[in-house]
């Protein structure tokens, strides 16, 4: 069964001021963009999007999800047009595979924008110093239909533990995880999210965590699910106090239903890095953003035509 986590936000509430949450999603005349949970990267940076597609004659709406599954069986099932997504989940999505049961669904990317980094987060204090320390513990594995979730399951087995046996499971958005560490209701929580994610510098700031290094378990990874997964590093002062750490990144990406209009995908794409400096003042993830690794996309995952034509005529 699918779960459907979406609250509708204008775009206008993340960078003017807020809107009613009786507003529809979408609208007649509207695009809606499917974004992330509170706290998150994808939540400012979609929200962002979705006022900079507003005021270039795309009227859009920015909607709060689960992130990544949840916003691809959105764009898929015409409920939103543009997804951010993990590159993993689409890579299950176009086939069908895991939270997906089969059902391969008709979608194509626009680009790739930026590269997530896998947290696994714990206070200093808890002794907690790699995913097997985690047995007995009560862990926090992202909020359902996230790309957080499918990268935490898949974490906790290739280091051999059970997601259902060996550990009590939240299901919780990084926000509400950063509190329920800090209350200490439980003892670790994942998240997949750009650096630096504002929920866990905010908890740095109060508390001192440990980031758990995971480029041990990234051949594994590899192995089961292929070469989405890549080592990657949490620099020195990315978040206070929180030495530098090797990790796990993914590439995220931006997807829509591959039946978009060409002209459709092309003009969003071109606005995108026409305004990538105004994007990155909302977050600085969108910096990240560029010609030569947009278009580089984790197989099967294919470019819209639309885009195809934006980087063929930027080039």
């Amino acid at each position: 069964m699918r779960r459907r986590g979406l609250v509708a936000l204008a775009g206008c509430a993340f960078v003017l001021g807020s809107c009613s949450l009786e507003d529809p999603p979408g609208g007649e005349g509207r695009m809606s963009i499917a974004t992330g949970g509170s706290g998150g990267v994808y939540q400012v940076y979609g929200g962002g999007v979705a006022e900079m597609f507003s005021a270039n004659g795309h009227p859009t709406t920015a909607e709060t999800t689960s992130a990544s599954v949840d916003n691809l069986f959105l764009v898929a099932d015409g409920d939103s047009e543009v997804a951010f997504s993990l590159a993993d989940t689409a890579i299950d999505a176009v086939e069908g595979r895991d939270s997906f049961h089969g059902e391969k669904l008709p979608l194509r990317a626009l680009g790739t924008l930026y590269s997530n980094f896998t947290h696994v987060v714990a206070l200093k204090s808890s002794g907690i110093e790699r995913i097997e320390d985690l047995e007995g513990k009560t862990v926090s594995i992202g909020a359902p239909n996230s790309g957080t979730e499918v990268i935490g399951l898949r974490l906790l087995e290739v280091a051999g533990l059970d997601p259902d046996e060996d550990v009590t499971r939240r299901a919780l958005g990084v926000g509400e995880s950063a509190a329920a560490l800090r209350e200490g209701s439980i003892d670790a929580f994942v998240w997949s999210g750009g650096l630096p994610t504002g929920a866990i510098t905010d908890l740095a700031t109060t508390d001192e965590i440990v980031l758990l290094p995971l480029d041990a378990y990234l051949p594994k990874l590899n192995e089961r699910y292929g070469e989405a997964y890549v080592e990657a590093e949490v620099e020195q002062g990315e978040y206070p106090g929180v030495p530098p750490v090797k990790t796990i990144s993914v590439p995220n990406l931006l997807m829509v239903r591959e039946d978009m209009s060409p002209t459709l995908a092309h003009d969003l794409l071109k606005l995108m890095f026409d305004h990538k400096a105004e994007l990155a003042e909302i977050h600085p993830s969108a910096e990240k953003l560029t010609l030569e690794d947009a278009q580089q996309v984790v197989e099967p995952v294919q470019l819209h035509e639309g885009a195809k034509r934006y980087y063929e005529e930027a080039e």
